[in-house]
């Protein structure tokens, strides 16, 4: 590279080699392995690749792909010769999928073989499209990822990219309309592993990693990809999904330290009565969750049951990770923690104005992460992206020891009788309730139109349901105050969530009114 310039790739990945690190396990999909030299040649063929089918710099790929080695290979490759990977969620739906690739304007797509029927309708009607590279066997004539690597040179000159150049693009997970996508920047990745990765997390070189989130989630990459990779450590990908059996048969094969999970997750594998005489993993030593707040309750019954802490933490697609988190030795379940160093926060009210300890702003976040703002989107982007700080869209309550308790998304708070309600309290007080498993809370409207909280609730098996209703209002009455308990409630068999298990309030609302 050229004097003064940044690859991301160079930092990841050649650092690691050049430190004696090229014979050790980067990552093990179960099927197959990666040193980490051997993880540097691929990409350098995959580097060779891209050049070869008429990538030019900063030009896009898409790729929807498992978590496989393949995934790293393709993602660093393209990053190495400043081609930009734009990793796509794999839950989406044909249409969500022909929208993004028309907006990025893919000039290749890189996809699993198991997800091929998904798009195989779709990659004809994109004209930016030239080409589609399957990983697995070959699909409709499409070019095969292995047989197009092999015979590639694993020399290559890594490109000269600046630290401020588009190094990759997510997409945000669009749960109330089409996704947007931000651009990353080289400089990003690392900015999250010197902050939270080595002052909060404290990832070692040692370490064993174990990721729920998918690489292709903000949360995800960080914790699989980026936070590893900074150390030298060794990761433990899983293309399935991510259900309590499988995590925990990974952990007992593998015995990773450290477990990347989402509260969904955490209380489903509390819930799970095949593993309740298993400890989950000898060598874990930390958990880590984020996507929504962790419930009080699931946080201490998790270190009853394994004896190891989770640092519930709170991140966004636009700051890459986490930027709000409890540490190691300073934890409070119920609370998202302190900002992380390096990221400063404001709470904000509507003016504009910050507020004091005990009140209710909008959170906003100052991080060196952020990205440069979203595709094609200038009126989101500004509304957004407001000098260097970064509207979350989160509502937050900060304690006169500093840490901040979240409150709801700002769209998904309301007031009753003049005082603002918090979704996530009143579902973290049902949820302490041996009745129920899940539980989520909009506001409705009453007879005299005043909001009220109503709520869905997820029983646990064999839960008794006479009276029901009455002794989960008392509960909650109870727990967090009588203004604050849900005067319907509504027994359900699931709720709507996105793939990263944040639930969905608006569908329920639009459902309630």
């Amino acid at each position: 590279m050229s004097e003064g310039s940044y690859n991301a790739v160079t930092w990841l990945l050649d650092r690691n080699v050049e430190d004696g690190r090229g014979g050790k396990l980067v990552f093990d999909d179960t099927v197959s392995r990666l040193t980490y030299g051997e993880l540097q040649r691929e990409t350098r063929r995959a580097a060779n690749m891209l050049r070869r089918l008429g990538v030019r710099r900063e030009e896009r790929v898409a790729m929807i792909m498992l978590d496989t080695v393949d995934f790293p290979i393709v993602f660093l490759g393209a990053i190495r010769a400043g081609i930009v990977p734009v990793p796509l969620n794999t839950l989406l739906t044909a249409d969500q999928y022909a929208y993004i690739l028309a907006d990025c304007r893919a000039r290749v797509l890189f996809v699993s073989e198991a997800l091929y029927p998904v798009i195989k309708d779709v990659v004809g009607r994109m004209p930016d499209l030239e080409h589609v590279v399957v990983s697995g066997a070959k699909q409709n004539g499409h070019k095969q990822l292995a047989e197009e690597i092999a015979d590639e040179s694993d020399q290559f000159t890594t490109a000269g990219t600046h630290p401020d150049e588009p190094a990759f693009w997510l997409y945000s997970s669009g749960s109330t309309g089409m996704p947007k996508g931000v651009r990353h920047l080289h400089s990003n990745m690392q900015a999250t592993a010197d902050t939270y990765a080595s002052q909060v997390l404290g990832i070692r070189e040692s370490d064993v990693c174990l990721s729920a989130a998918k690489l292709f989630f903000a949360y995800g990459l960080g914790n699989a990809l980026t936070f590893p990779m900074s150390v030298g450590a060794t990761v433990v990908l899983n293309s399935e999904r991510p259900t309590p059996a499988r995590m925990f048969d990974l952990m007992n094969r593998y015995n990773p330290s450290i477990f990347y999970g989402v509260p969904t997750l955490f209380a489903a594998m509390l819930n799970d009565e095949t593993m309740k005489a298993e400890r989950g993993g000898k060598s874990l030593r930390i958990c880590t969750s984020a996507g929504e707040a962790l419930p009080e309750s699931v946080g201490n019954s998790w270190k009853a049951r394994f004896g190891v802490d989770i640092l519930d933490g709170v991140g966004s697609t636009e700051l890459l990770h986490i930027f709000l988190s409890n540490a190691p030795g300073d934890i409070k379940y119920g609370s998202s923690g302190k900002p992380v160093p390096g990221y400063a926060v404001r709470l904000v009210n509507e003016a504009g104005q910050d507020v004091a300890d005990g009140e209710v702003g909008e959170l906003l976040v100052d991080a060196p992460s952020a990205g440069e703002g979203y595709w094609n989107q200038r009126h989101k982007s500004r509304r957004t992206f407001e000098g260097p700080w970064t509207r979350t869209g989160d509502k937050y309550v900060r304690d006169a020891e500093g840490r901040y308790t979240f409150c709801g998304r700002a769209d998904d708070m309301f007031k009753v009788s003049g005082i603002w309600v918090s979704p996530f309290e009143v579902e973290s007080a049902l949820i302490t309730h041996p009745a129920v498993l899940e539980a989520a809370v909009v506001p409705e409207a009453d007879p005299e139109g005043l909001l009220k909280p109503k709520a869905f609730v997820v029983l646990r098996p064999g839960a008794a349901t006479a009276d029901l209703q009455e002794m989960l209002k008392e509960h909650v009455k109870q727990k967090i105050g009588p203004w604050k308990y849900p005067r319907w409630i509504d027994v359900v068999e699931s709720l709507p969530k996105t793939a990263t298990g944040k639930i969905q309030r608006f569908k329920l609302r639009e459902g309630a009114n």
